[in-house]
Parts: structure tokens; C-alpha cells; sequence
């Protein structure tokens, strides 16, 4: 089959390599029918997340058809069109029946390297490093979904596979950080960065009741959709001094509620911007936080700090002292996807929300390199890309 391959920083190819087998009467194999390249993706393209391999294979954002099922599994059956949540979980340990899927004790195989590196582990996550499992991913024609009768959600016979793709994470991502911002009637929320995983932020901030959203970037573009499609207000930080404005907003007060939707490769203006850049350079500091410390000082007292955005390690110059005086409540975490399918999946049957709007590039999964280039340049306007590999799997399998 072919697949998307990562060969090193800034080199991904599309190889011809083995179908996937079941392994286990758990797994089951999904022929993919779309696939997506996450903003989390371009972290293991840009070469700052650790434990990458030759030849892995890519994505966690991927729907499909069940083409094979081992002898274990009952809850799927051949043909059934499914969506695939990013976490792999077993179902059965103490996290799993707390509902708490990516934080599962018993999916990632390469467990002890993350206990040596944070203390204890989490799940494992297709096509995400041997830290998080060593799994192969879903940029691909087809892969092995492990403990399928937890993995795997079916899809509802009325809705197409892009009406559903955005599942798989970043719609339960984006929903899940403005959940933990505990928002009341008359909130307003802040949200830094307006990509995929941002700008669905702002959407599920106003499903759950916000009275105000604001949209924070500097790419005119996205700015233009936040406003246009979330009716969010909009600030780019490139233009005016972040945490005065939301003040100036709020009435001096500050947001309720903060949601960092950039993670790890925060741009930023002056020095700070180059302190950061340099650092993360030199490997002295795993993460740029620049958002991060904005979201601190511009939440108000007693508010929420969400960080759906990724950090992989280390970070410096972290405000505490605002933290503890602010009184503020951080938020973060993978997120529990199997939790929200089935609400969110019932959301997107009814109307009440079209994802669809973020997407800004439909390509061929052997266009996989160019889509890494241009999403990682934010070239052309993109916003995101959904690539079908579907036509090429079914002459090859």
C-alpha cells in the first residue's frame, strides 16, 4: 500500500510499504477514505517531537471502511464506515472506565520511556512518535486500528466522510478545551491562534454558552473566517499589544476564560519572540511559550487557562507568580475522544454545527510533501487539508 513516511526534519515521502495485519482477535484493519494533516503533525515534521523513526508512518486523523476484523471483535463488522479517534484505548483499566481514553495504561507499548520522561504515561496515538506508542498512522491507505471495539465509532448512513473527518480530533479537541473552561452565560473567551483546532474553539465556546469570543492571530485570512464564520471578535497581535486590548474589551477586567490553540511553536514579536526562538534552537528549551505567558497575563482573577495547543517538554520564563496571585485554573491534556464522538457526532446529524468550513485544500494522499510544505508555511491561505487516498487503495489491496 502507500503511505506518508517520515524520513527526517522536513522530509516526508510517500512509500510503497506492507499492508497492515491483525495482530491481535482485538484489531481490525480500516481501508482509509480520508485523512488530514494535523497542525500537531507539522511538530514531528519540524523535528521537535523525540523517538521518531525512519519510515514511520504518519496521521491520526483519519475515517474508513472496516475491511477485516479479528476473531475478538463484536461492536464492528466489515463494510461498517467508521471514524477513528486518535487515542488508542483498551476499555478496560481504571482510566478507560473513568472515560479518560488518553490517558489509558495499557495501549502504549513504549509505556516506561514516557515514565521516564513525565513521570508516568499516557496512551498510545497513531503515527505520533515511539513515545506515544510507536503505532503507524493514518496517512495511508490502510491501517490496524488495535482494541477496535473501543476504537472505532460508526458513521451514521447520512453523513459524508467530510462532514464526519474533523472527529477524529480536532473537533472533540477544540470542544473539550472550551468545556474545561467551564463557561457560564455572559462569558467571553479568549482563544490564541485561529487554525483548525482554534477556530473550532471559538465555535465550541459559543455552543456552550459564551456571550463573547475573541479570535487571536496574525494571518489576515483566518482572521477574516473567525470573524466571518464564529462571529468572533478579532485581534491581531502583529498590530496592537494583546493583553491591553482584551482588557480594554472587558472592560479592564480580562477574559473568563483563556484557550491556548498554538502549543509548542508560538510565534511572537521583540524579544521575547527571540529569546524563545533561540532557545528552542540551541535545544535548551523544548517549547516556545509565548502564547502561553499571554494567556496567563491577560486571564482575569479566578479565571481558566485551556491548552488543548501541544508542548512536548520543557518551557522557560514561565509566569507561576501570576499563576498563584491570579488565583487561575490551568486546564490541559490529550483529549478524551471516544468520550465525545457520539455527542458531537449527534451535533453535526442535527445541524447544529458544520466543520466543514475549515477546509481550505483537498489533495491526493501522493501530494502528502507539498501539503506538509504548504500547511507548514501557511501558504495559499491554508487552513486545512484532507487528503483521499481511497482511488489508489482500491487498485492496490
Amino acid at each position: 500500500m502507500r503511505a506518508v513516511c517520515w524520513h527526517g526534519k522536513h522530509n516526508i515521502q510517500v512509500d510503497t510499504v506492507p499492508d497492515p495485519q491483525i495482530l491481535n482477535p482485538r484489531d481490525a484493519i480500516v481501508r482509509v477514505a480520508l485523512t488530514c494533516i494535523c497542525g500537531s503533525d507539522l511538530h514531528l515534521y519540524n523535528g521537535y517531537i523525540p523517538s521518531m523513526k525512519d519510515g514511520d508512518i504518519l496521521g491520526h486523523e483519519f475515517v474508513g471502511e472496516v475491511v477485516e476484523i479479528g476473531s475478538g471483535v463484536s461492536g464492528v463488522a466489515r463494510g461498517d464506515r467508521v471514524v477513528v479517534p486518535f487515542p488508542i484505548a483498551c476499555g478496560d483499566c481504571w482510566y478507560c472506565k473513568q472515560e479518560m481514553y488518553s490517558l489509558c495504561d495499557n495501549s502504549n507499548p513504549n509505556s516506561w520511556a514516557m515514565e521516564k520522561m513525565y513521570g508516568d504515561t499516557g496512551a498510545g496515538i497513531f503515527g505520533y512518535s515511539h513515545l506515544y506508542g510507536g503505532y503507524s498512522g493514518g496517512q495511508a491507505e490502510y491501517v490496524r486500528v488495535p482494541f477496535a471495539d473501543v476504537g472505532l465509532k460508526k458513521i451514521p448512513d447520512q453523513l459524508d466522510w467530510e462532514q464526519v473527518i474533523f472527529l477524529t480530533d480536532i473537533f472533540p479537541t477544540a470542544y473539550q478545551a472550551a468545556e474545561q473552561c467551564g463557561i457560564r452565560e455572559g462569558d467571553t473567551v479568549a482563544v490564541w491562534g485561529c487554525g483548525p483546532v482554534g477556530l473550532l474553539a471559538l465555535k465550541s465556546a459559543r455552543l456552550l454558552g459564551a456571550h463573547k469570543v475573541v479570535g487571536i492571530d496574525r494571518f489576515p485570512k483566518r482572521l477574516e473566517l473567525a470573524a466571518r464564520e464564529c462571529q468572533a471578535e478579532v485581534i491581531n497581535y502583529e498590530e496592537t499589544d494583546v493583553v491591553e486590548t482584551l482588557h480594554n474589551m472587558t472592560g479592564g477586567r480580562g477574559p473568563d476564560a483563556c484557550i491556548d490553540a498554538v502549543g509548542m511553536e508560538a510565534q511572537g514579536t521583540g524579544i521575547e519572540a527571540a529569546y524563545d526562538n533561540v532557545k528552542q534552537t540551541l535545544k535548551i528549551e523544548n517549547d516556545r511559550p509565548m502564547a502561553l505567558r499571554q494567556l496567563i497575563k491577560a486571564c482575569r482573577k479566578g479565571g481558566t487557562i485551556s491548552i488543548p495547543g501541544v508542548y512536548s517538554g520543557f518551557v522557560d520564563k514561565m509566569p507561576m507568580g501570576a499563576v498563584f496571585a491570579k488565583g487561575l485554573t490551568l486546564r490541559t491534556g490529550q483529549t478524551h475522544v471516544q468520550k465525545y464522538v457520539p455527542p458531537l457526532m449527534r451535533l453535526v446529524e442535527r445541524g447544529a454545527i458544520d466543520t466543514t468550513f475549515i477546509i481550505t485544500h483537498r489533495l491526493p494522499l501522493e501530494d502528502a510533501p507539498m501539503g506538509y510544505r504548504i500547511f507548514d508555511h501557511k501558504e495559499e491561505g491554508c487552513i486545512k487539508i484532507v487528503m483521499n487516498p481511497l482511488a489508489a487503495s482500491q487498485a492496490t489491496h
